[in-house]
């Protein structure tokens, strides 16, 4: 009796580590964006369960403005959809699916020149996209992921 208790003491020792992570929260929050030095009332992305949802993203550079062009606001806001997805430990290769926000349609196809530099052919996310009456900021684009932040 004695040995059967050593056993499964031992056994519940080496199954339950006392330096274990702790679990996960249910819904993790991460970043704090601002404008102008204010707080913005949304979070950069929200994590539930295995899955990251990205806020919109704009092309706003470290200067808080939009660049010129399409072209230099996808790169950036594509750029800024890196930096938050690294905030939570993924990166592009995670991403599954998009929703691009164009303020004219008619930039769908120089939009699309940049975004593709961001995703290996054959690995792409599924996506849509949708002309919009008026962006924030006066932005071009804007562009809404989530990605997959389970176990690999």
């Amino acid at each position: 009796m004695k040995l059967a208790i050593a056993l499964a003491t031992g056994v519940l020792a080496m199954t339950s580590p006392a330096d274990a992570a702790p679990p996960r929260p249910a819904v993790e929050h991460f970043g704090k964006p601002t404008l102008n030095g204010q707080p913005l009332p949304f979070s950069e992305a929200v994590r539930v369960g295995d899955i990251l949802y990205l806020s919109g993203q704009l092309g706003r550079g470290p200067d808080g403005k939009v660049p010129d062009g399409i072209e230099a606001q996808t790169r950036q806001t594509l750029d800024n959809i890196g930096a938050t997805l690294k905030l939570a430990g993924l990166g592009y290769g995670d991403v599954f699916h998009c929703t691009a926000m164009l303020s004219d349609m008619a930039n769908w196809p120089a939009m699309n020149k940049v975004y593709v530099t961001y995703f290996p052919e054959g690995k792409r996310p599924a996506r849509s996209a949708f002309g919009a009456n008026g962006l924030a900021l006066g932005a071009l684009i804007e562009l809404e992921c989530q990605a997959y932040a389970g176990k690999k």
